[in-house]
């Protein structure tokens, strides 16, 4: 019998540290998702101070608050992550990576679900101005941006180190990650229409499902391949 080079137990003990790190991040936002619907005071005070005091600035700064919209409708937007998933998912289908491309589009779907399905559980009100610079409907809990961000960021990162894309690219896309990430985030506080622990959620939500998503896509690659060799 042939034993494969790198047996599904070492691709396995591979997976463990992000695996790790996605249970750090669920089990961060599975308190912070408590603390919410719980309405912890100190928690809600510490969210109404820090939208408060960005508010009082997007008021002063009109410029900024157009270069944040911008960023956030349109760059940043989830129909523009989602879009960067698409064309993923149709180049890895196109190159014969079937498996891996439904695998990436079957999470952007969950991720939406997810998402959707917390906001409607929850059911947190938005902040309320009495001088709003934008607006937004639905629930506020958690930001829909800033996991779908994560999210796609995370996959988007992952597709291209598996498909052997040039460091030079991958690193470029480290550095846009890098900025869209925390940046989607920050535009949605500056605008008035998240709390800081809406994003904090949608953070540590999007990193914990990219997370458990590439764990299982790895392992269920590595078990077909050993299967495969046996």
């Amino acid at each position: 019998m042939h034993v494969s080079p790198r047996s599904f137990v070492d691709h396995a003990r591979a997976s463990w540290p992000l695996a790790r790190a996605g249970a750090v991040c669920a089990v961060l936002a599975g308190a912070v998702t408590a603390l919410v619907v719980a309405r912890w005071q100190p928690l809600t005070d510490l969210d109404r101070s820090v939208a408060d005091a960005l508010h009082r600035r997007a008021v002063a700064e009109p410029g900024l608050v157009h270069v944040n919209r911008l960023l956030t409708d349109w760059l940043w937007d989830p129909w523009t992550m989602r879009a960067l998933i698409a064309v993923a998912v149709v180049a890895l289908w196109w190159r014969g990576a079937r498996p891996l491309a439904v695998w990436v589009a079957a999470t952007a779907v969950v991720s939406a679900l997810l998402q959707q399905g917390i906001k409607a559980a929850v059911g947190r009100d938005r902040p309320r101005w009495p001088d709003p610079v934008d607006s937004a409907s639905y629930a506020a809990y958690p930001s829909g941006h800033a996991m779908t961000a994560t999210v796609s960021c995370g996959l988007l990162l992952w597709v291209l180190r598996r498909s052997g894309a040039r460091r030079r690219l991958r690193r470029a896309a480290l550095g846009a990650a890098a900025v869209s990430v925390p940046g989607v985030g920050l535009t949605r506080l500056y605008l008035g229409v998240h709390w800081p622990s809406d994003v904090l959620g949608g953070w540590l939500l999007g990193a914990a499902l990219a997370a458990f998503a590439v764990c299982g896509y790895e392992r269920y690659a590595a078990h077909g391949r050993t299967g495969r060799a046996a």
